[in-house]
């Protein structure tokens, strides 16, 4: 391998854009080598209509994923069975038996398969995981309002069934969870309000624990106006809230503490260091806890969506 990571991205839509390539630009890691997308491509590096005539006309050594969860298995299949270290954008495929396939595959073929989770580089993230360690959690409560017109305008596939709608975003603060508690979370049971016509929910509650303690999502992908993206937890030393998704961090009798966004230079120097090493990291807890909500939920239909 050369002493940059040679990569092929798949998938030139909004994440891509917005996010994936000015980590990619900054980076001392990767070299950006070409992409493929089914829709525009870019005008810098040459750009293929498939995964398969990207492996087949570049010289590459990584491949980082931004296409819709469907689908997805069989771009990082065919990738990993071409010797190429897999990246996958969140949430990381359809279905739990899809990751765990690639995670097979991934480890008979001696590849690094990285399911990445960027709220949890957010820069208070690892902060509040450290104040937690040794306290004894009574209660959590996860807020998570945003517009999906704004962050998502035209996106019909996060609608429809396995486009993982309210939770495309929600799994965000999961992945913020999981990471920072020191007990498990457990679904106890759920409600999804579905837009007439469509096949995914754009509000949901879930009711769960962590350990003895009650825990609840207060999930909206409708919400006008101020945008929130709030996790609180109570413990037995005072309350701890990370607000705007990870960035600002709030601990009982310090002042407040405010991050810069640096998500997605964080993720691909993870995925690099994961590379060299000849790691994985398939955390799927996240997921999981959608999975579960999924199966448990009591459903009532609501207003008809269009974007």
């Amino acid at each position: 391998m050369s002493e940059r990571i040679r990569l092929g991205l798949v998938g030139v839509g909004k994440i891509a854009r917005d996010q994936h390539l000015p980590a990619l630009a900054a980076s001392e890691d990767f070299a950006l080598v070409a992409t493929a997308s089914q829709g525009p491509q870019l005008d810098e590096v040459p750009g293929h209509p498939s995964i398969e005539a990207l492996l087949a006309a570049e010289d590459i050594d990584a491949v980082s994923i931004c296409t819709p969860p469907r689908g997805r298995h069989a771009i990082a299949r065919a990738a990993i069975e071409a010797g190429k270290h897999v990246m996958l954008e969140k949430p990381p495929a359809a279905t739990l038996a899809e990751i765990a396939d690639l995670a097979e595959r991934a480890r008979a073929r001696g590849v690094t398969l990285f399911t990445s989770w960027h709220s949890r580089e957010a820069g208070a993230v690892d902060r509040a995981g450290e104040w937690l360690a040794d306290k004894r959690v009574t209660g959590v409560r996860i807020v998570w309002k945003e517009d999906i017109r704004k962050w998502h305008p035209g996106q019909e596939w996060i609608v429809e069934a396995g486009g993982f709608g309210v939770f495309d975003p929600a799994i965000n603060a999961l992945s913020i969870a999981t990471r920072i508690l020191p007990e498990p979370l457990l679904v106890e049971s759920a409600a999804f309000e579905v837009p007439a016509g469509r096949g995914a929910p754009l509000r949901a509650t879930v009711a769960m624990r962590c350990g003895d303690a009650p825990a609840s999502a207060d999930l909206d992908f409708l919400q006008t106006g101020p945008q929130t993206w709030d996790l609180e937890v109570d413990t037995d030393g005072g309350a701890l809230r990370l607000s705007m998704g990870g960035a600002i961090l709030h601990l009982p009798g310090e002042p407040d503490l405010t991050w810069p966004d640096r998500e997605y230079p964080r993720l691909y120097a993870r995925f690099a260091a994961l590379v060299r090493e000849g790691a994985s990291d398939v955390d799927l807890r996240p997921f999981q806890l959608v999975a579960d909500a999924f199966v448990l939920a009591e459903h009532r239909m609501g207003e008809p969506f269009a974007f």
